[in-house]
């Protein structure tokens, strides 16, 4: 099913609204570097205008029902100009990368409009050697890092000549925005809704008894599980402070392959050496900082896409959270990588992935005022020192108007008393990490940059080692 006017959001979708304030936004968004020379701004203008069908949300507003009746719902706007969500702008001589992140800091550090579309585009010419950039910005409530359905997306070709999409000429109409009585109405109905989803649960619950005992153990121990990380929470770090609204962006390239070879050597998974390399880049820095590390291991909120089949290709959020371990204790780098592999099994076996699944669940009944509490409980900030999360990319080039996509950084969010989050996406044999800090607590945030290239290197050159190794025994003589 599309995205329909008068949708309400959902409770997760919902829950980043009501989590965001003065200093957390709540927008993600990526930074992709193409080559040059940039396309006309109008004809760029053209071709999203005829693509804005394939995400019709994107021309859609908030709409919040009177009374706190349920949830806001998605109504198109009346009054939707794209060229105020496109915003053209040109980097100073020389184009340098480092003014490119600056620019990128001082954007995500400015709220979204929530009277208007949740998104802008900044199309930024004047980087060195002809190249310009693309700066998307969404809020997290339309859509997540995971399901990879967003403007950016649809706008990027996998051959340089742009495809038919069909859109071309297409007007669009909005729909009459509804009154006040419309949505007390939508929220009432809402309201009846949920009553009747709870009775056909119970239904169900009588005419299959096997099932709901089955299904109910097992989400008590997921959900026991949380609650468990609830009642210990992270350790104090100083990455966990008070933030402001000003952010400061760094990127950092590495290749795929580096990161196979280790997987290769060790038996672990592409995400346990992220998470390592993660986890070895925060010790160093955290030294850096005179902070002791013997028994401190930092937890990481790793976002896992509960999308079923069916749920691909649409917008909005099915997100369930995780908890990385982050070992910093440890300062051999194989026995850390070894550490996240074996604790990311157990997380796997274990119930907590699906505990967190039925939090998300039963958020679909709760009222607003219930679900603001049921938000910060799901993301609390007691669970987790920091956001990783990992997003497989496209292995082959993409284009936007026949200019390729050289590199892509994504850009994740910072909730309250989280001074860092870590994004990492891979494209076209690349990993590329993307750095969000707190513009005061992080003002050494280059040093963690350099860190996780200092780690994958270490540990490339450790697998180097262990291949070497395996060969002289595998031709020693018998």
């Amino acid at each position: 099913m599309g995205q329909q006017h008068g949708d309400r959001l959902s409770a997760t979708d919902a829950s980043f609204l009501a989590q965001e304030g003065p200093t957390s936004h709540m927008h993600i968004g990526g930074l992709s570097v193409l080559e040059g020379p940039p396309p006309d701004f109008r004809e760029l203008c053209d071709l999203l205008r005829g693509r804005l069908h394939l995400v019709p949300r994107y021309r859609q507003k908030l709409a919040t029902p009177p009374l706190g009746t349920g949830r806001p719902l998605w109504v198109d706007d009346p009054s939707f100009n794209l060229e105020y969500h496109v915003r053209q702008t040109a980097l100073p001589s020389p184009g340098s990368e480092e003014q490119l992140l600056n620019l990128t800091s001082r954007v995500f550090s400015q709220a979204l409009d929530r009277s208007k579309p949740l998104w802008e585009m900044w199309i930024v010419e004047g980087l060195a050697d002809g190249r310009w950039a693309i700066l998307s910005k969404t809020h997290h409530c339309l859509i997540d890092g995971i399901s990879g359905v967003d403007l950016a997306t649809v706008l990027f070709d996998l051959d340089p000549v742009p495809r038919d999409v069909g859109g071309a000429g297409t007007a669009w109409t909005p729909r009459p925005e509804p009154t006040g009585a419309e949505l007390l109405a939508r929220g009432l109905t809402g309201f009846v809704r949920t009553g009747l989803r709870l009775a056909d649960g119970a239904l169900s619950a009588i005419s299959h008894p096997e099932r709901s005992v089955s299904g109910g153990l097992e989400a008590l121990e997921g959900v026991g599980e949380i609650a468990w990380a609830v009642a210990n929470p992270a350790p104090a770090t100083p990455l966990n402070v008070e933030i402001g609204p000003h952010r400061r962006f760094v990127g950092v390239r590495n290749r795929l392959e580096d990161f196979k070879e280790v997987k290769a050597a060790f038996g672990t998974t592409v995400n346990d050496v992220v998470l390592a390399v993660v986890a070895g880049a925060l010790r160093d820095w955290l030294h850096s900082r005179g902070v002791r590390t013997e028994g401190l291991e930092l937890r990481a909120l790793v976002p896992v896409s509960i999308r079923t089949a069916d749920d691909q290709g649409q917008l909005g959020n099915r997100l369930a959270a995780m908890r990385g371990p982050l070992p910093v204790y440890i300062a051999d780098p194989v026995a850390r990588l070894m550490a996240v592999k074996q604790a990311m099994t157990g997380i796997k076996e274990s119930k907590q992935a699906v505990g967190a699944e039925v939090l998300t669940s039963v958020q679909d009944f709760a009222p607003p005022t219930i679900l603001a509490q049921a938000s910060r409980l799901n993301f609390s900030t007691r669970l987790f020192n920091m956001i990783v999360t990992n997003v497989p990319g496209p292995q082959l080039p993409l284009y936007v108007y026949g200019r390729e996509v050289l590199d892509v950084f994504p850009i994740a969010f910072l909730p309250r008393r989280h001074g860092l989050a870590v994004a990492i996406i891979s494209y076209n044999g690349a990993v590329n990490f993307g750095l969000l800090g707190d513009l005061d607590a992080l003002p050494d945030i280059d040093v963690l940059a350099g860190g996780l290239q200092d780690q994958l290197a270490e540990l490339s050159r450790l697998a180097d080692e262990r291949r070497a190794a395996g060969a002289e025994t595998e031709g020693a003589p018998a």
